[in-house]
């Protein structure tokens, strides 16, 4: 008759996930402007999308440096710079055919084979991504 607070927490999650992996909608290989934060106005392109943790990997933004000890012995240790990953709310894509950092939308359109399909479109222009 009444559900135990573990299940509800339980089925709770699995609908946040699934709705969040949905919701991703910069991919990898995007071009993507950031839009607040220390790296604010740069352009980068995406390199890895973490879609649980809301979070994306852009090349040359949010650089880290990383003590790394030397693997053979006569080789120095290095200190490399790598890229950590920044929420996906603080980037914004930028189109392809417009050059311009925009919203995304969705449209869904029918091929030939009478199959479905939901495409990115640009806001601003109108087009598809």
């Amino acid at each position: 008759m009444y559900e135990s607070f573990t299940n509800i927490r339980i089925r709770k999650f699995v609908l946040i996930r699934k709705f969040v992996d949905e919701l991703m909608k910069i991919k990898k290989g995007d071009q993507v402007l950031i839009i607040s934060g220390k790296y604010r106005g740069k352009k980068g392109k995406v390199l890895k999308t973490f879609p649980k943790e809301r979070k994306i990997l852009v090349e040359g933004v949010n650089l880290v440096k990383k003590h790394q000890r030397p693997k053979r012995e006569r080789e120095k240790g290095q200190i490399i710079e790598m890229p950590n990953p920044i929420n996906v709310s603080n980037a914004k894509l930028i189109c392809p055919k417009c050059e311009k950092a925009t919203r995304v939308g969705y449209k869904i359109i029918s091929n030939l084979k009478n199959q479905k399909l939901k495409v990115r479109i640009c806001k601003k222009c109108g087009k598809e991504i």
